[in-house]
């Protein structure tokens, strides 16, 4: 089987680094915090790249990729720590593609491909503990018209999208929903989260609203899985520039005059975050493979991944706050935000906590090293 990545991703990664090494280095990042954690013109700079219009088809001015191109553009974006959400567009993009009438489609993922419209997902619910069957929101119709109601927690620029993909109860039963942001009955309030990066409480009051699919727990499954693929591919490539960042540093830190990179017990500690960081290579591209698996074998594997990341990201954030002492808790110094960002990242789509429930929850009776 080859591994090896075909010469149009090998571009595309090509471009994203480019960008990300260019044109979003720290000190803009620290810029785009200060001023609220998003940036629209660099979101626009990620749709001039093609990079909003991956998972949309090409009917609809989008480039008609797949999970392999979004990892790699995942990983390499999340080597800058990006607070742009192009996970929730990946998301959403995808989702309105597979189950959106055709009309909903036309209008809305050409625009999301240039850019020109934010869609993201708002389905996390402070009740909920990451189970996506535990639904308080209430859709109701009338006339062939829906109305929502129901309040979405930590929905990611929130306050800056353009409408929000809404699961709710309709009939007994989980349909997904488009909501615009402009719709009567919508309300948003916006903050800053533990990275940096934007997000609000949106609340919906008999907001009208548009049917995506009656269908909706296996598009939100869905959904959710290639969250998960693209948040472990990000992580990946912010381990990756942690432990650059790390060895760059004991490379240079002078302890008894040598660099402190010669001192054996610190060498070992390195080679453990580097052995994490490929184990948590493989269980991303794992991921990626199986996002076109029937639905059980998807879900067992994301959240199988979703663990292994998990545990990478605890381990590594920690050993490279360690190894560079008390600089690297400091706002003035980089690793302080990629630690952030990792722990942010473990919260994302279920804690490993969660998934390692999950796992056990899906483990088969064939599992085991005798199977």
């Amino acid at each position: 089987m080859d591994f090896d990545f075909s010469d149009d991703q090998e571009q595309l990664r090509d471009a994203v680094r480019k960008w990300v090494d260019k044109g979003y280095d720290f000190d803009r990042r620290r810029a785009i915090v200060a001023a609220g954690g998003f940036d629209r013109a660099a979101y626009t700079e990620l749709a001039e790249l093609g990079l909003t219009g991956l998972y949309v088809s090409e009917d609809n001015g989008g480039m008609g990729m797949g999970p392999t191109e979004a990892m790699v553009t995942m990983e390499e974006l999340g080597r800058g720590i990006v607070l742009e959400p192009l996970t929730q567009t990946l998301i959403t993009s995808a989702t309105l593609q597979t189950h959106a009438p055709a009309a909903l489609q036309a209008a809305w993922l050409p625009r999301m491909a240039s850019g020109e419209a934010i869609v993201v997902l708002a389905h996390q619910e402070r009740s909920a503990r990451y189970q996506l069957n535990r639904c308080a929101a209430q859709a109701s119709e009338s006339g062939g018209a829906w109305t929502v109601t129901g309040t979405k927690s930590v929905v990611a620029v929130g306050d800056q999208a353009d409408a929000f993909v809404v699961p709710a109860m309709a009939n007994g039963q989980l349909a997904l929903f488009l909501v615009e942001r402009s719709a009567s009955g919508v309300s948003t309030q916006a903050y800053v989260t533990q990275d940096g990066s934007r997000a609000a409480e949106v609340v919906l009051s008999k907001a009208p609203a548009q049917l995506i699919t009656l269908n909706g727990m296996t598009a939100l499954e869905e959904a959710v899985d290639i969250g998960i693929a693209s948040v472990c591919a990000e992580a990946v490539g912010v381990m990756d520039k942690t432990l650059a960042i790390t060895v760059d540093y004991l490379n240079t830190r002078k302890q008894f005059g040598v660099v402190i990179a010669s001192f054996q017990a610190l060498r070992h500690r390195v080679s453990d975050m580097k052995m994490q960081l490929e184990l948590a290579r493989s269980m991303s591209y794992y991921a990626t493979l199986k996002l076109h698996a029937p639905a059980e074998e998807r879900r067992r594997a994301m959240a199988r991944a979703k663990y292994q990341l998990g545990v990478s990201m605890r381990f590594i954030g920690q050993q490279a706050v360690q190894l560079h002492g008390g600089i690297a808790v400091t706002d003035e110094y980089i690793v302080s935000h990629y630690f952030k960002k990792l722990t942010q990242l473990d919260m994302t789509f279920g804690d490993t906590l969660h998934q390692l429930g999950e796992v056990s929850a899906r483990m088969q009776e064939t599992a085991g090293v005798f199977a």
